[in-house]
């Protein structure tokens, strides 16, 4: 189970996320992970826990401050609300706090989903020391963002029929940042909808999908931030 912590936002203001433990003792590579548009909801925290249950001390940064929503319109604007660099300055707080975390080994992955996958590449331009970067069908405006500042190796999962994040949107996203010959974009696209590893969410979750992006994560993790 999470559990509640708060930490400071690298500007300072004091921000809570929910944080997960691996079990034992050893120092461990350590993740930020960033929610959908929803909120820091149920979903995200099981997802916080099913990481930690890989050997990661895991946190998810509260972005909406308490705010939790079920309804789409509500999630879109609370979405078009958010501070895109804001968002990212409590996420390199997040980072901060997992650097210095008593289980923390040093080494930091991000990763997220909808929202949170296109914060994941903005972090992974924004925030120096990452280790490596996740994101789950979403990436940033490009006008947010500048793609030369990535370093971190990264992998992007794209669904191909997904309206919001194109497989060409992917490619194209790709293409920039290996452009600046700093780092590589591992790319993998999947026969499913926007958001299939939500399984909250029936209508768009797919088990096998979710299943295979999930191992690739958890082994990209593994390699990176051993």
């Amino acid at each position: 189970m999470t559990t509640q912590v708060s930490f400071k936002a690298k500007s300072g203001h004091q921000v809570t996320g929910a944080l997960g433990e691996p079990t034992g003792s050893a120092k461990t590579g350590a993740v930020v992970l960033v929610q959908e548009w929803w909120g820091l909801n149920d979903h995200i925290k099981s997802l916080v826990d099913r990481l930690a249950a890989e050997g990661f001390v895991v946190l998810a940064p509260d972005l909406y401050h308490g705010v939790v929503t079920k309804d789409a319109g509500e999630a879109m604007k609370h979405m078009q609300a958010l501070d895109t660099l804001k968002a990212v300055d409590e996420i390199a707080g997040a980072v901060s706090y997992l650097k210095e975390h008593a289980r923390s080994n040093g080494k930091i992955g991000v990763t997220g989903f909808c929202l949170g996958g296109a914060l994941t590449l903005a972090t992974a331009c924004h925030v120096p020391g990452i280790a490596a970067a996740v994101a789950f069908y979403g990436t940033p405006p490009d006008e947010k963002v500048d793609w030369s500042k990535a370093t971190a190796p990264i992998m992007a999962h794209i669904a191909s029929k997904d309206e919001w994040v194109t497989p060409a949107r992917g490619e194209d996203v790709k293409k920039k940042i290996e452009a600046a010959g700093k780092t590589s974009v591992e790319l993998h696209t999947y026969d499913a909808q926007h958001a299939f590893v939500n399984d909250t969410r029936p209508e768009v979750y797919s088990p096998e999908n979710a299943k295979l992006a999930w191992d690739r994560t958890v082994g990209f993790f593994k390699k990176h931030l051993a």
